[in-house]
Parts: C-alpha cells; sequence; structure tokens
C-alpha cells in the first residue's frame, strides 16, 4: 500500500521491506471496546516534540527510555528523539535532514537503532525505504545508525547506496537491511538496488557487518527484529518498491545463518515480522487471501507465530478491517494497533484476548491513543496519541497504574 505522505488518516507504509506504522494520524477515534476489572488501567504521559505536531514513540526499554521521532517546526522535517526523565533528546542526523526510530529496540544498555539521511543525494534517484516516513521526498541517500553516549555512527552496507535499522539486542548486535550493487530486474522504477538483511555487530570501533539470505527464488530480504539469543526475524521477497508488498512475499527466521519460512494467513503479500520475544514468539501482520482482488493490496491481520503452532491469526477489535502486532514483552503481552472505517486504536493482546488499550486508560486523559509500538518488560507501553488540547499527533508513554512501571536511567 502506498499512500500520499499528507492523506488525512494516514497509514504511512512500510519500510523497504513490509512495516506498517502511523505517521501523523488523526482520525475520528472508533468506538471502544469495554473491559473487564482484571486489566491494569494505564496512566498515560505525553512526551514533548521538538516543535512540530507530529511524533511517535517506538520503542521503550526496561529503563523507562523511549525513543521514536519528531518533528521540527513547520512540520518539514523530523529527527529521531530519544525522552530520558521527561526530556527528549535530539539524535539529530547523519548530515542530512531527516531520521527516526522506527522499529522497537530491545537494548537496556543506552544504544538505540534508527535510519538517518546523509547529506549526500541519491545517484540514482531512488524512493528509499526511509522516505517514505519522513515529512517530505529530499533525495538523499539514507543510513542505518547506532547512537550511544551522545553521539551517533553510520552503519555499512553492502556496497550500495542505502540502508535501513531496525531492532537491537543486549550484546549490541543491530539488525536492518541494505543495498548492494546489483541492479534487480525485479525492482520498480525508481527503484534499482537490490538490498539484503543485516546483522551488524557494534560493540567495536568499527561495525562488523554480515549478510542475510533471502529464501531460495528470492532476490531480497531484510532484518527487523533480534533477541537475546540471535534468532532474527525478517522478510524474504522480491525487490518491488522497497516499501513492502511482495518484498514481503514471505516472513522469516534466521537461525544460525538459515532462513525458515513461517507461513502465512493466505495472502502473498505483506507478509511482515514486527517483534521478536526471548523466547523465539514472533509478532507481525500479515495479508489474508484476496480472492479475485489485487494480491499486492493491504489486506492484514496480526498475527502471532510459535514454533509449536504456526502462524496464528489474532484478529481485530469489533467492526474493524485491519490490524497489526507491532510489540511483544517478555510476560507475552502484545500490542499494536486496529484500524477500521471510524480510525484507528491502540490495542493490547493478552490472555488470548484483544483489547482497546483506550478503554484500559485511568481517569483524567481525554485524549486518544492511536496505536501502541512497543512494550517493556516492566508493561510500559509507548506509541503515538492525539494530544486532547492541540489536536497534535505525539508520543505518549503509557504505565500500569499505581505508579509508574520501571525506572528511567
Amino acid at each position: 500500500m502506498r499512500l500520499t505522505r499528507r492523506q488525512a488518516g494516514a497509514v504511512v507504509g512500510a519500510l523497504g521491506g513490509a512495516l506498517l506504522l502511523i505517521s501523523a494520524i488523526v482520525t475520528t477515534p472508533a468506538t471502544s471496546a469495554h473491559t473487564g476489572a482484571s486489566h491494569p488501567r494505564y496512566r498515560v504521559t505525553l512526551l514533548g516534540s521538538l516543535g512540530g505536531t507530529s511524533g511517535a514513540g517506538s520503542s521503550v526499554n526496561d529503563r523507562g527510555w523511549v525513543a521514536g521521532f519528531s518533528n521540527l517546526p513547520g512540520d518539514q522535517n523530523t529527527h529521531a528523539v530519544v525522552w530520558r526523565q521527561g526530556k527528549a533528546i535530539d539524535l539529530g542526523t547523519l548530515g542530512g535532514p531527516n531520521s527516526a526510530v522506527l522499529w522497537p529496540v530491545k537494548n537496556n544498555q543506552g544504544l538505540v537503532a534508527g535510519v538517518a539521511e546523509t547529506a549526500r543525494t541519491d545517484p540514482l534517484g531512488e524512493a528509499w525505504s526511509c522516505s517514505f516516513f519522513f515529512p517530505s521526498a529530499t533525495g538523499h541517500t539514507c543510513l542505518g545508525f547506532v547512537w550511544q553516549d551522545g553521539h551517533m555512527r553510520g552503519l555499512p552496507t553492502l556496497g550500495g547506496d542505502n540502508g535501513f535499522a531496525t531492532g537491537a539486542n543486549k550484546l549490541g548486535q543491530v539488525v536492518g537491511w541494505a543495498e548492494n550493487r546489483v541492479h534487480d530486474p525485479t525492482c520498480n522504477p525508481p527503484q534499482v538496488l537490490q538490498f539484503r538483511a543485516m546483522v551488524w555487530d557494534t560493540r567495536h570501533g568499527h561495525p562488523r557487518a554480515r549478510e542475510l539470505p533471502p529464501l531460495r527464488g528470492d532476490t531480497t530480504s531484510a532484518a527487523t527484529a533480534i533477541n537475546d539469543h540471535g534468532q532474527i526475524a525478517g522478510i524474504s521477497g522480491v525487490c518491488d518498491n522497497a516499501v513492502g508488498r511482495f518484498s514481503a512475499a514471505h516472513a522469516v527466521l534466521w537461525e544460525h545463518g538459515k532462513a525458515l519460512d513461517l507461513g502465512s494467513l493466505g495472502g502473498v503479500a505483506w507478509n511482515t515480522p514486527m517483534a521478536i520475544d526471548q523466547q523465539g514468539q514472533v509478532v507481525g501482520f500479515a495479508n489474508l487471501p484476496l480472492p479475485g482482488g489485487d494480491p499486492g493490496a493491504f489486506d492484514a491481520y496480526a498475527f502471532l507465530w510459535t514454533r509449536d503452532g504456526g502462524m496464528r491469526d489474532l484478529g481485530a477489535l469489533p467492526g474493524d478491517t485491519t490490524s497489526q502486532a507491532l510489540g511483544v514483552n517478555g510476560r507475552g503481552q502484545v500490542v499494536g494497533i486496529s484500524c477500521g472505517a471510524g480510525g484507528c486504536r491502540a490495542v493490547l493482546w493478552e490472555h488470548g484476548a484483544m483489547t482497546d488499550l483506550n478503554a484500559l486508560l485511568a481517569p483524567g486523559f481525554g485524549g486518544h491513543l492511536v496505536v501502541a509500538n512497543d512494550i517493556s518488560d516492566a508493561g510500559a507501553i509507548t506509541g503515538q496519541a492525539v494530544n486532547p488540547a492541540t489536536g497534535a499527533a505525539v508520543a505518549f508513554r503509557a504505565t500500569p497504574a499505581p505508579g509508574p512501571a520501571g525506572g528511567e536511567g
């Protein structure tokens, strides 16, 4: 799915392989589902911006750090942000206009991974994965980055012009994807170069890069999540537009460098793992079958994959038509989004049931939680909310009441 950046209620579609997150969504809230008293109530804190009217939290670790992005004044550019102790830290860029943290980053040692544009103009004029998440197309190349102790470092590619970083683990391993120099005939213009899933070992002065192969018969791959055991989830497919769809023909799990096909919900596109827990359970979203329709259209439902049970459809809230599972913690709690004609709602899956997160909020918050992107082991949740005072789309942190869950470092 490829929508205009300014579309009201827009879903901002997938990165170089197949992610669907929300950026600058302000929709009419759908009716919240009610829940039983067994669920905890959450207290919501809206996080400060860098001066613009759109931002989101993409990751929350067990130290309480939230990482994500926030627009600058005028909403023409966005920068990666870490929120610590109530303060927004602008992580800057690699010399270009934009940067962002877009995936859950499961690292508690202060390492953050994301994407940032460089000062260099793309020599092939590609619309690389990063560009669809930024307020406007700039024509700059984009690289995966790691940020730690106030310093941002770009991650090497496979000889191509662009790269992308998503998850990280406690060992300092970062995953994502990067271009090589192969002109891939399965690419749709303006995309030209093939890309492959990557693991970067950042524990040394110069990150060491390792490529992860696609499934047999596919040309491209992308890694989206890694756990502390080195299990890596991602996608395998063809180059396509480098923003999902058929580049996510298959959901995969790499173990010891070999790719395992995780199956599907019947569709042939948008089969996208988003997060993996320490037990190797994978959550994400996958297309349902589309008889007689466009097989590349976005028609995805959230899934949970386990080794014993395979890929299981987690469903959507009543009346909604799509859903995505975006984050998972060590207790098996899953967060994400459910969308329908009335808008989108942040959701929580636990104990085999899905609940609208807006129905679990403690009194006093008058806004709307649009998407939940990540959940820490302590139960803290981050994502994007509509600020009731301004109508702006902002990052939030929700913690189980009473009192905050997990401290901030």
